[in-house]
């Protein structure tokens, strides 16, 4: 019985196909465009972040350097 219960459960991939046929219909599809879009510039400014991040400590490892010559 236990095992029975347990396929009744859908799994990872049934659950976002059945998210996004959820969004399709009560969201619209004119927001879906728009969420992308939004999700495209969060991923951009993460990564600029980083990149910004990563030159300002290359700087400091340069500066640190310099000065214990």
């Amino acid at each position: 019985m236990n095992s029975e219960f347990l396929l009744a459960i859908p799994s990872m991939p049934e659950l976002l196909v059945i998210l996004a046929i959820v969004l399709i219909l009560f969201g619209g599809a004119s927001k879906i465009p728009q969420l992308m879009g939004s999700f495209g510039k969060g991923i951009k400014n993460f990564k600029k972040s980083l990149k910004e991040d990563e030159e300002e400590l290359n700087s400091q490892k340069k500066i640190d350097k310099e000065s214990d010559s």
